[in-house]
């Protein structure tokens, strides 16, 4: 069974969701704040974590930067908030999906299936391991390396690289990259994605101004190439 760390300190949005998620099989712990959080999850290692980012005790942030010190597990955040630097912040900080209050509860466990899936370990599958002549990609063990050293990234950086390489040979669409990454509220958000590449190219690329294995195909999206 699935278990659910779900994190608010407002009761009826707590309850709604234990009851909701119980109905449907999945194990459901909750706490109110981001201490009772953290120790919840480091006792009951959930497989994702619905947070709320107003906490009484600390930012939500801070409770991805906790839990981001060791563990991937994957992280949906649960907010009022809408201006959009706060999504980005709390996406950069290693949460993995943003759900807007008010929220469709068909949603928000669909955002959960999804990320529980690209979670999912994949050692022993074929293709775990993306080897080019620049840089090896570990899927499995979530890790990169270049020139026998491992290459720091951010969990953006990690999201947007796993999403190219998955897709190896295909292009992906700016709009499926944005909406994989940042989420459905970014779908316009192109900038980011030039960013983001730029960063990439930067890290693992030979030669990052005339890239072999980050492909842009302008005006539609990006390719990985090995």
């Amino acid at each position: 069974m699935t278990r659910v760390l779900v994190v608010d300190d407002e009761p009826q949005i707590v309850r709604a969701l234990v009851i909701n998620l119980k109905a449907r099989k999945y194990e459901v712990d909750a706490a109110h704040d981001g201490a009772s959080a953290l120790e919840l999850a480091a006792a009951r290692h959930p497989d994702v974590v619905v947070l709320d980012l107003g906490l009484p005790d600390m930012d939500g942030v801070e409770v991805i930067k906790g839990l981001r010190g060791w563990t991937r597990v994957p992280i949906i955040v649960l907010s009022a908030r809408h201006a959009s630097d706060e999504k980005v912040e709390a996406l950069d900080a290693g949460a993995d999906d943003y759900v807007t209050k008010p929220f469709g509860m068909d949603e928000l466990l669909a955002r959960m299936r999804a990320a529980v899936r690209r979670a999912e370990p994949v050692a022993g599958e074929d293709g775990s391991l993306v080897v080019t002549d620049s840089f090896t990609v570990d899927l499995a063990a979530k890790k990169v390396n270049r020139d026998g050293t491992d290459v720091r990234l951010t969990p953006t950086e990690w999201h947007l690289l796993e999403v190219l390489v998955r897709n190896a040979g295909r292009l992906v669409s700016q709009t499926q990259l944005l909406q994989e990454v940042w989420g459905p509220a970014y779908r316009t958000e192109t900038n980011y994605l030039r960013v983001y590449l730029a960063q990439l190219r930067r890290k693992l690329e030979r030669d990052p101004s005339h890239p072999r294995h980050f492909i842009t195909e302008p005006g539609m999206g990006y390719r990985f190439e090995s």
